[in-house]
């Protein structure tokens, strides 16, 4: 599933939020986003298409009522799967090097990152 810069935006108030939200609710959450309010519909409507968000609820909002939707991939799973995607692209090496520059890691993580080496070792051998 590939995600325009906009959907993406929408995706992490989701994420965020970690309950179902409405249009207008995503909006209010929306803090640093590149599309404009009115395209919200538009927005949603793409997410359903793509099968990235699902209608789970309807809200009372203001006068009348409100859809709500919630994701139905976490962004774990998603970037999982867009990293996996670029891995065709470049090495795994240099993605995950790239990713040592670019964040700090704890202690506590890196010794999870060896214990799925460790494991993937094992089942290639």
């Amino acid at each position: 599933m590939e995600l325009t810069k906009s959907e993406l935006e929408l995706m992490e108030v989701l994420w965020q939020a970690g309950q179902p939200l409405s249009g207008s609710e995503i909006i209010s959450n929306s803090k640093e986003k590149s599309w404009k309010n009115g395209s919200i519909h538009v927005l949603l409507n793409s997410l359903l298409n793509k099968q990235a968000i699902q209608q789970v609820g309807i809200v009372k909002s203001g006068k009348g009522y409100a859809r709500t939707f919630e994701p139905t991939i976490t962004s774990t799973e998603y970037y999982s799967e867009f990293l996996s995607k670029s891995a065709k692209r470049a090495s795994v090496p240099l993605i995950v090097s790239a990713l040592f520059r670019k964040n700090e890691i704890t202690p506590q993580e890196l010794d999870e990152l060896e214990r799925l080496l460790e494991e993937k070792r094992r089942e290639l051998t």
